[in-house]
């Protein structure tokens, strides 16, 4: 549960990351590469006073560190492919472009403590693609989108992945269910974990003020 003060700081974070993810997303045509996607988002997350939060990031000490300030996943990947080495992209090619950036990454800022976390992906059409990737990519915003509307106090967290995954389901198209969303904020990953189905469990889990959520709808065709 974060404190009033620190959602301002969130808020602010997450308005940047967004107008990031714009400019990245402005440049995604054929024969662009990802890593001048990788290069533009580490210039404009230290620009805006953040950090890339992705880079250096590992799940466990034992881990390699992650190499890269996107995940850029073309096509059949889902989640979590580094950018680099870098890749060509080619008209018909579908990516999601995923970008985490701690704000502001300046201790002094905020009298001595780190920033706060923000995470968000969009998917994106290279030139001219199939009418089912159009589809696939238009279902994910919408899933998005019912999933949001979810999140209010008192409702349950299972009501947020039942919308992602009727809205998959009506469209014929398949929900991941190994990969999940999550809280963010203080951490790049906290709970609750927000998955895009239902699961009975979740009903126990009421959503209350403060809380701040990441929510990730990973849709496959097939």
């Amino acid at each position: 549960i974060k404190k009033n003060e620190e959602i301002e700081i969130l808020r602010k974070g997450g308005k940047i990351l967004g107008g990031i993810m714009k400019q990245l997303l402005k440049e995604v045509k054929p024969g662009a590469t990802t890593g001048q996607l990788e290069q533009l988002a580490d210039f404009l997350i230290k620009q805006a006073g953040g950090r890339p939060s992705f880079k250096g990031f590992k799940s466990n000490k034992n881990d390699q560190p992650f190499p890269t300030a996107l995940c850029v996943c073309v096509n059949d990947e889902v989640v979590h492919a580094p950018s680099l080495p870098p890749r060509e992209l080619k008209s018909g090619d579908i990516i999601n472009i995923d970008v985490g950036m701690q704000y502001p990454a300046d201790a002094k800022a905020l009298a001595g403590k780190q920033g706060f976390y923000t995470d968000m992906a969009a998917a994106a059409a290279v030139g001219k693609v199939s009418r089912e990737a159009q589809k696939l990519i238009r279902v994910a915003e919408q899933a998005l989108e019912l999933g949001i509307a979810q999140v209010r106090p008192g409702n349950s967290l299972n009501n947020i992945g039942k919308a992602i995954e009727q809205c998959a389901l009506a469209s014929g198209f398949s929900v991941v269910r190994d990969l999940v969303g999550h809280g963010v904020g203080y951490g790049l990953h906290e709970d609750p974990q927000i998955p895009n189905y239902e699961l009975p469990y979740n009903k126990k889990i009421i959503l209350k003020p403060g809380m701040v959520l990441a929510i990730e709808p990973m849709v496959n065709a097939g």
